[in-house]
């Protein structure tokens, strides 16, 4: 037998990972047809169309479930052959890997409550509490349904006219991404066939045909899209070892999210009526875990304001899988403010215990906040390579260690004695 150094062990485990997974499309697996929606809108949102296995069954998976599991399992396997049982990287690879299985059984489930189950062990629910604290996704959810509520589609007043072609958002992008993927040829295209606005790939970012956007909307797109979802895919593929980085299990889709919207928020190009629409998702998919069916679901958010179109976006990506009388919710969409909590705790910690260097290895690829420290230490035995791509702000450290050092302090103060403080001298400048 030929000895094979720890290198060449884990890169040939990451490549098998990778080509393992890469016929596993959830959103495909999971997407709507054309008809279920002009059917909804035929019945004028009385009839809740027929979604059940059957459905599901007509899109193919592309490939035999129960021979992708085992070959999963061979992977895992192998890596305790390679690298030992106890190795802590060999340790993260195995959950990668077992992760996939647990999607693969998800995807077969299709159209069932077993549906909803598997995606909440997948990607969380509401009710989790955040790490161990009492807190839980859903007190957030409801603490900035109160705030955005009261503030309207814009704190400043100012309007966001969704007056820009989708045609014109890919030129637009394309040029910018130009300034920021310098070595690779990462695009926008216009594509017909997804349920967002926009939608990240592996070297471009698809914009829905047809619709509209405002100039904000632009600048989230590069920042989200780009910088986040389509950098982190480039930082994952630029590895010379570590190739299973540029794939992410669900459980990185927190972190991933989570890292897109403190994008959107650091560079100050997120609005409240944004922010409003991906937080009522966590209220939305609560409702459905306690049973509200895809009707009531409407209506929920026909009463917050939103148009019928965007409505109906909001409901797809909850009931997408699952059942449309409610109970099996995919609930991958807590991602997005889960995600922000996770990742600001996550760097607030990394200041304080004096680690700031281990922030921008959120950004090395597809990963959890939690591998971070152990990729950090395979970075410095040469296994994993350091972020190629990396937003201005995370790049250079000294603003995002003075913020999260005053975050930390702030934390402590008594908000509820500010707040009566301030309000006597609101009430006094009406």
């Amino acid at each position: 037998m030929v000895w094979s150094t720890t290198k060449e062990k884990v890169k040939r485990l990451s490549e098998r990972i990778v080509e393992a997974q890469r016929p596993i499309r959830i959103l495909d697996a999971i997407k709507w047809e054309p008809w279920v929606e002009e059917k909804l809108k035929k019945s004028k949102y009385k009839d809740i169309p027929k979604l059940g296995p059957e459905y599901y069954e007509k899109l193919e998976l592309g490939y035999d479930p129960r021979a992708k599991i085992d070959e999963l399992r061979e992977i895992i396997t192998q890596v305790d052959l390679d690298l030992g049982s106890d190795d802590a990287l060999g340790g993260l690879l195995k959950v990668t890997a077992e992760q996939y299985i647990d999607v693969v059984r998800m995807l077969t489930q299709r159209g069932t409550k077993k549906f909803g189950e598997a995606a909440r062990k997948l990607y969380g629910s509401p009710k989790d509490t955040l790490y161990d604290d009492k807190n839980t996704i859903l007190d957030l959810g409801r603490t900035l349904y109160e705030i955005l509520g009261r503030m309207g589609d814009s704190a400043s007043g100012r309007e966001h006219p969704e007056d820009v072609s989708a045609k014109e958002v890919v030129g637009i992008l394309n040029e910018r991404f130009k300034n920021y993927f310098t070595d690779d040829p990462v695009r926008a295209r216009i594509s017909d066939g997804i349920v967002a606005d926009a939608a990240a790939g592996s070297a471009f970012v698809k914009i829905r045909e047809g619709s509209q956007f405002s100039r904000r909307d632009i600048d989230i797109l590069e920042v989200h899209e780009g910088w986040v979802h389509v950098g982190t895919t480039q930082n994952g593929n630029s590895q010379t070892v570590a190739k299973w980085l540029a794939k992410g299990p669900p459980r990185c889709a927190s972190t991933q999210e989570g890292l897109a919207v403190i994008m959107e928020i650091f560079s100050f190009r997120s609005y409240p009526r944004r922010a409003k629409t991906i937080n009522d998702r966590i209220l939305g998919i609560d409702k459905v875990e306690d049973g509200a069916d895809l009707l009531q679901l409407l209506e929920f958010y026909r009463t917050e304001g939103y148009s019928e179109d965007d409505a109906l976006t909001s409901v797809k990506r909850i009931f997408r899988g699952g059942l449309l009388e409610g109970g099996a919710p995919f609930t991958k969409d807590i991602a997005y403010c889960k995600g922000f909590i996770e990742n600001y705790n996550f760097m607030r910690a990394a200041i304080q215990a004096g680690h700031p260097h281990l922030i921008p290895f959120l950004f090395v690829g597809k990963v959890h906040s939690d591998d971070v420290p152990l990729l950090y230490r395979k970075y410095k035995e040469g296994i994993v390579d350091p972020p190629k791509y990396l937003p201005p702000q995370f790049a250079d450290l000294d603003g995002v260690a003075v913020w999260m050092s005053f975050s930390s302090f702030l934390n402590q103060i008594d908000m509820k004695r500010v707040s009566v403080h301030y309000e006597k001298i609101f009430e006094s400048s009406l």
